[in-house]
């Protein structure tokens, strides 16, 4: 009896090994919820979502100065209904990051050429290495709000932006940006660089908390998000 019990012990820990040892689900078998997670609600991707109520209160498009956003009205006309601006906050220079974007546009693209889906692979998985770089895609459920958004976006510049833009970390320590790219055509988004290592040391490392992005962009754009250092280790490493 005893040696059959032992045999049953056996088999149960060679069975927990197996399921342990499991391979990991490769980011290029990623379905489209899967990557958009990643790009939305994960340790290295959430999203902002301002709201303007304004537009809400009803008047008529007449001059009358004393309604709520009444010159845009009289300018632009009225919604007469809430607005919304979604920015999609990312850490661009992680892997995962660049991987989901990768796997959306593979998915969405089915007849890509091999040599296209290697250099794309290719980018997906290339490491880190000398800067930090947040990325901030943008949406919108009004066409107007979203125009006006995307024009200070674009015509924003390092110069500036690099007082008002900054990675925090929860002791405090900030390094503000180094470059600003606005938004181009590769659906990425605006890209803001940071530098990797301040004061000859790496500025995040497993032992920091928690790292804080933030933007100004006049008083017209605050963009504000809070990442956990601890949720973006990969197989042991930190990846961001």
């Amino acid at each position: 009896m005893k040696k059959g019990v032992s045999w049953v012990v056996v088999l149960l820990l060679l069975t927990a090994v197996a399921i342990g040892q499991k391979k990991a689900k490769s980011w290029k078998e990623w379905s489209k919820a899967e990557a958009e997670k990643v790009l939305n609600n994960s340790a290295w991707g959430q999203v902002q979502v301002d709201t303007d109520l304004s537009e809400m209160f009803y008047t008529p498009t007449t001059d009358s100065r004393r309604a709520p956003n009444a010159n845009s009205r009289l300018e632009q006309g009225a919604t007469n209904q809430e607005t919304s601006v979604t920015y999609g906050i990312r850490f661009f220079s992680a892997r995962p990051v660049r991987q989901a974007f990768i796997r959306m546009i593979q998915l969405q693209q089915k007849n890509l050429e091999a040599d296209v889906i290697e250099r794309m692979n290719s980018f997906a998985e290339l490491p880190s290495a000398g800067s930090i770089i947040i990325a901030v895609t943008i949406e919108g459920t009004d066409k107007r709000s979203l125009g006006k958004v995307m024009q200070i976006v674009s015509s924003a510049a390092t110069g500036t932006l690099k007082n008002t833009t900054y990675l925090e970390r929860n002791d405090g320590k900030r390094v503000f940006l180094g470059e600003y790219v606005p938004p181009g055509k590769d659906g990425f988004g605006a890209r803001f660089i940071f530098p990797r290592i301040v004061d000859e040391r790496l500025f995040l490392t497993p032992e920091t908390h928690d790292v804080r992005f933030y933007s100004e962009f006049g008083t017209a754009i605050k963009l504000n998000m809070r990442f956990k250092i601890a949720d973006m280790m990969v197989d042991g490493k930190l990846e961001y």
